[in-house]
Formats: structure tokens, sequence, C-alpha cells
């Protein structure tokens, strides 16, 4: 069928129409027949003389040719129909019944040819074999229909086109598969390039020059550009039932990388480099890109945890949809039910939502939102979806960034700008990439683009200093440079863009990782002080990255000092209310509380307490076991005054019970140690109004005691707190 898989990439650009599938149902004779003398002119006009796609041309040509035919009946027959007197009709029933199915087989033809022509002209020659066949199949459905069109049954048809008609249903019978012999060639060549490359050369430059300019036209970087993106289109769309493989295209993509710069140098391209006329790349981050636009996202597509749109949509035992990286989390907290419904789960195996996941991206595709798989759960590093690389993707690679380095170190403005922003895409495709990119000597070079005072060659750089930063080895690499990480920081307090100084957040959080970092990020002069601040005043995404990386310098006992005299201490309780940061904030207040200057500071801030019962009360699981901590810590080494806030803070009695029974183990523990403090305190007993309940805590020791309220119900219950 002409609608097979082949087309399936065709479909996720531009679907098609509805009746594509289904034929006419309420069409008289005459009505049918206009319809299908309308499609058919207009796919000849449409695909005419100079029109035709780059590859199939024959194919493309005979197809056609083979329409023209029908329409010149349709005409023929249209003419008739319209010079009779109204109501009566010279068409047999069994030819309703053919025209119908034309009707099919021609919207068919339009997706075969519009697929031709939208595709690129390597993504083209790559399944050569099999859009000949699916032309073929075309061939043998019209040759099918002819066999049954009651021909004879039309006398008032002129005879030349009934010879037409007959001609055409002999040649459509015993046409065979045509499969071109250039088209073929090109394709084998291609493929030798790539096996070059397997065997660790590196293709010829006459013979790349004579076969991309020459013979396929591809003669300006801009079209190097639309070969590249339709290829990584097809990367990211892949659905395992194409050929090629995936890591047959990622091989390619770099071939074309390769090319780009070896045979074009580094012109500009499409791509928004000049000065002032900056145009953000396409970005892996999803989630706040739908903040900032505004745009309202349909509740099946969110995640009933986390309520963001989900990435990787998998079904549990009871049948719920949720996003892989939430329901992960929430099963390793130790809960064995749905979160929605309650029930208890059977078995733990998540099973991959495709159905969902492709209207997701279709929704997505729609109105220009970036969807694209993480590689990691690390929500600030961009990513791209990728298979394992071929050997002849990584040479081709390789060799590209030689031609990048060589730029970097030697080019123009432009030519440095360019190949920042080369690297910065090549270091999104895999360790094996970032690992030999920093080995080839990038990251000295880049550096020297983190001052320059072109706005796009700073925001490559230190994208692509965040993207190198992924490998571990090349974190040290990034330390070790001389000035490079105090650069870093100087894009995060004084960069050009705004998405400059939140990647160089993110560069801190990914170097961070490491224990020994911790504290030379600390200690570099205005990088706490430009963290927090991001987060007071930075954009959704700015915060997410900055609390990231605060939670991560906050994890070394030594930095907690300078924390408090930077103000992140007074940021991050101020982020406590601030949604998509709260969890990663309350975390930092938790471990920055364990020493006594730290539970000090903190008792210091006035709203700290509130914010922390805040969290309780509407938090994510870990979110609420964070706060719990913090408040344990804090009631221990803040200060009388924040001990008599803690103890005093209103609801904390019923959050403590809720969260005994339904929190995390960690976060059970911590409660029952906070609710042990009442015991031993003036106030062990808190009574609230509501609902006429009172609560006392009680030990094994002590005995709960009623609390009565006048004109209610009186109501006694007791949190029996176990021993740790």
């Amino acid at each position: 069928m002409a609608s097979a898989a082949i087309f399936s990439s065709l479909r996720r650009q531009r679907s098609p129409t509805l009746e594509a599938f289904l034929a006419p149902v309420d069409l008289t004779d005459v009505g049918l027949l206009q319809t299908l003398t309308a499609l058919s002119s207009e796919l000849i006009s449409a695909y005419s003389g100079k029109k035709l796609p780059f590859y199939q041309r024959k194919n493309c040509k005979s197809l056609l040719r083979k329409i023209q035919v029908f329409s010149v009946l349709l005409e023929c027959l249209l003419e008739n129909n319209l010079n009779r007197s109204r109501g009566s009709s010279d068409l047999p029933f069994t030819a309703f019944l053919c025209f119908k199915e034309l009707y099919l087989l021609l919207y068919r033809s339009k997706i075969l040819l519009d697929y031709c022509s939208h595709s690129s002209k390597l993504w083209l020659l790559l399944p050569n074999h099999s859009i000949s066949g699916h032309f073929h199949d075309l061939n043998q459905e019209i040759s099918t229909l002819l066999d049954v069109f009651p021909l004879k049954d039309l006398k008032s048809l002129p005879e030349d086109v009934r010879e037409q008609v007959e001609l055409l249903k002999k040649q459509a019978r015993k046409s065979p598969l045509f499969v071109d012999k250039h088209d073929e060639m090109l394709r084998l060549k291609l493929f030798s390039f790539l096996n070059e490359f397997e065997n660790g050369g590196v293709p010829d430059y006459a013979q790349l020059y004579s076969f991309f300019v020459e013979k396929l036209g591809i003669s300006n970087p801009r079209s190097c550009r639309v070969e590249i993106e339709f290829l990584e289109e097809q990367i990211v769309n892949h659905e395992g039932d194409i050929e090629p493989t995936t890591s047959v295209l990622n091989g390619f993509v770099a071939l074309m990388r390769y090319c780009r710069f070896l045979l074009f140098g580094f012109e500009e391209d499409d791509m928004g480099l000049r000065l002032g006329k900056h145009k953000k790349p396409k970005r892996g981050l999803i989630s706040q890109e739908i903040a900032d636009t505004f745009i309202s996202v349909p509740k099946d597509f969110c995640c009933p945890i986390s309520l963001d749109l989900m990435r990787d949509p998998v079904i549990v035992a009871t049948g719920q949809t949720y996003d892989r990286a939430s329901i992960s989390r929430w099963m390793e907290e130790g809960h064995c039910t749905c979160p929605k419904t309650g029930q208890l789960l059977d078995h733990t195996r998540l099973v991959p939502n495709r159905a969902l996941r492709n209207l997701i991206m279709h929704w997505c595709a729609a109105r220009k939102i970036p969807y694209d798989p993480l590689e990691s759960g690390d929500p600030c590093i961009e990513c791209f979806p990728s298979a394992s690389p071929s050997r002849a993707a990584l040479e081709a690679n390789k060799a590209t960034a030689a031609l990048l380095i060589k730029q970097l170190e030697n080019g123009t403005q432009i030519a440095k700008t360019i190949a920042a922003r080369e690297i910065r895409l090549l270091a999104k495709t895999g360790k094996e990439n970032r690992a030999y990119i920093a080995e080839a000597g990038a990251i000295p070079h880049l550096k020297n683009l983190l001052s320059s005072p072109d706005a796009v060659a700073q925001e490559n750089s230190v994208t692509a200093m965040l993207n190198l930063s992924i490998f571990d080895k090349n974190k040290g690499r990034i330390i070790d440079e001389v000035g490079c990480l105090a650069l870093i920081v100087g894009v995060l307090r004084f960069g050009h863009t705004t998405e400059a100084r939140e990647n160089a957040a993110a560069t801190l959080f990914s170097l961070s990782a490491v224990h020994d970092y911790k504290r030379q990020i600390a200690k570099e002069d205005g990088a706490v002080e430009a963290l927090a601040g991001l987060l007071r005043e930075g954009s959704p995404r700015g915060k997410k990255d900055a609390v990231t990386a605060l939670f991560n310098l906050s994890t070394h006992t030594d930095n907690c000092a300078r924390m408090i005299e930077c103000g992140a201490v007074t940021a991050l309780v101020g982020a406590l209310g601030s949604e998509g940061v709260a969890e990663e904030a309350a975390g930092a207040l938790a471990l920055i509380v364990r020493q006594q200057v730290g539970a000090t500071a903190v008792g210091n801030e006035e709203t700290a307490v509130a914010g922390l019962i805040a969290m309780m009360r509407c938090g994510t699981p870990r979110g609420k076991e964070n706060a719990v901590a913090a408040l344990l810590e804090l009631r221990r080494g803040g200060g009388a005054a924040a001990t008599e806030r803690v103890l005093k803070a209103p609801s904390l009695a019923s959050l403590l019970q809720t969260l005994l029974f339904t929190g995390t183990k960690r976060a059970r523990r911590k409660a029952a140690s906070l609710a042990r403090v009442f015991q031993r305190c003036e106030h062990a007993s808190v009574h609230y109004s509501g609902f006429g309940v009172g609560y006392a805590f009680s030990g094994n020791s002590a005995a709960a005691r009623d609390s009565t309220f006048p004109g209610d119900v009186s109501v006694s219950r007791s949190i029996s707190v176990p021993v740790l």
C-alpha cells in the first residue's frame, strides 16, 4: 500500500486530510466526477515540467501520465453527464464504485508525490528501493481497478479515449518494478563514503565535492543545514519500523556536517549568527518553553504526579499513565500503590505508552514546542535523542571536530561563533563526542569565547561547556583550565543573554557533582551571590538551575558559612514559596541547618518556619521529607526563638500525624523524632479548634489526654511514636 510505513515521517510533518482514507459517500454521479476531475487536474498541474522531485523522476512521470489518462476519461464522462437531462445518468453502478476507489488511489498518489517533493535529497536516496516499490504498488492498484472497470458499458465514450484507457490497462498489467539505475548508483556511492569512515579513513575532498555539489546540487551551507535538520527530524521521530536504522542515520548526519565545513568553510548559513540578529537554536528542554509561552497543556498530557507535560509516559499495573521519572521516584520511595487510584500495584513493570507519546509529539509540533525525550534525569542539560553511534558517525564527527577546533583557534569572529555553535550541537549527541571534543583541545578555545562581546558566541560557548561537562572526565578538564571557572561565573553574573546566564548556572551545577569541586566553586568570587540572585529574580528555568546548583554546594559542610554570608540562605527561604524549586530549596535548607551556624541563620529568617510548614502541607513526598527534616534540625540548633516558632506553628500536629502514616520512610522517622519533642516540652499537648478534635502526642509512658471544646463533640486521638 502507498500509505505504508515509509510515509510515516511525512505524516508526522503534515497529516493527510481525512479524505485520504475515506471515499465520499453522499456525492451524485456528477458530483463524484467533478471531484475526481479537480483532483487529477490539481496533481497534474502541481507536478508538471520542472516541478518534479529531484529523485524518482521517471516513476513520478509514469504515474502522472497514468493520471492524465484518467483525467481525460473523467472530463469526457463529466461533459456527457452534464449535457444529459437532469436526473438521468450514463454512469453504470459498477463504474461509480470504481471511481470511488479511484478517489482513494488519487489521494494515495498525492501522498507519495508530496513525500518525494518535500523530503530531503539524502533521505530520498537512502530508501530508494522501498520508494520505488510504492510506485509499483500504485501501478498494481491501477491495473486491478482497470480490470474491473466496465469500459464497454460506457456507450457514449469517444473511441480515442476508449483506446487510451485500453492501452493504459495493458501497460499497467505488464509494468515491472522500476528502480532508477542512476539513483541507485548515487545511493551506493553515498554508502561508500560512510564505509570509508567506518574503516578508519577519510573520504577524498574532490570526490565529496563532485558527489554533493555537482551531482546532488547541495551547493551552499544553507542546503547542507536543510539536509542535516531533515535527517535529525527523522531520528527524533524514528519508531523502529523504517529503514535505515537510527545508527546509520546518525552516520549520515555526521557525514553531512563534515561536508558542510569541509566543502563550504565557515560561511554563514540561516542560523542567525549576524551580530544583532541573534536567533536561538533549538533547545532540548520543553517544560519551561511551554511555561514561557503560556500555552495551556491538555490535562491528559500532564503527569498526575508532577503536573508537567510527560516526556516519557508509561503505564503502571492499574492502567494509569505517569511520566517515567515521576513514577520511578514514587516507587523508589517505597510506595507500592497507584498514586491516582490508591490501588495496590500487582507488579512494578512500566510499559511505554507510545500512543500517548505520539499524540504529545503531534501536539507539540503543531504549536512549535520542541519535544525531546531526556537522555537522563537531569533537567538542566540539553538533550538529543540518539542510538548508539556507529564507528562511521564517530570518525566523521572526529574529523568535523578537528575542523571546528582549528577555526576556534585561528578563525574570524564569525567562524569562531559558528564553530562554537557546532561544538555545542556535537556535544549533545553522546559521551563519545564529548570525550574526543575535549581531548582534541576545545575547552581552552571555548574559554576564550566566554568573555566575547558577541552575545551569540558567548551563549554558544557556555552552552558547549555545559554539554561537555556532562562527561565526568571533562569536569576535571574544565576546572583545571586556568581561569575557566572564573569566566563561567562571569557569564553567570554579567552574561549578555538570559539563556547564557542560565546555562552558566547549569554548568556550575554539573561541575559541582564532583565533591572536591564544590568548595572551589563556592569560594569563587561572586559565584554564590550570583546563584542566589538568579534564584530570587530569574526565570522559572533560571531558578531551577540556580537552586539545583545551590543544593549541590550545600552538601559540602565547608560551604555553609559562605552561603550564609552571600545571601543564599535568604534566597532559599524565599524559594520555599516558588513552585518548581521549593523541593530543592527545602532540601538545601535541611542540609544547612545541620550545622549550628546554619541553623541559627535559618532560624533568624522570619518566614523560614512558615515556608517549611507550607511545604509539609502541599509539597511533594520528597519535599515534605526535606521540610520535616529541616524543622527538626531547626528546633535542635536554631535558638530559642526558632524553637518556639516551630513548636507553636499552627497545624503542625495534624501535619505530623499525616506524615507518620503517609510519608516516605525517612519522613516518618523525622516526623516521629519531632513528635517526641512535644512530649519533652511544656506544650506536650497541642490543641486546636476546627472540627472539635483534640490531638495529643503520646509515647510508651504517656497517655493521651482528652481535650474538650465547649459546644463541640469531644474526640481524643493520639499518635504512638515508634522507638527508633
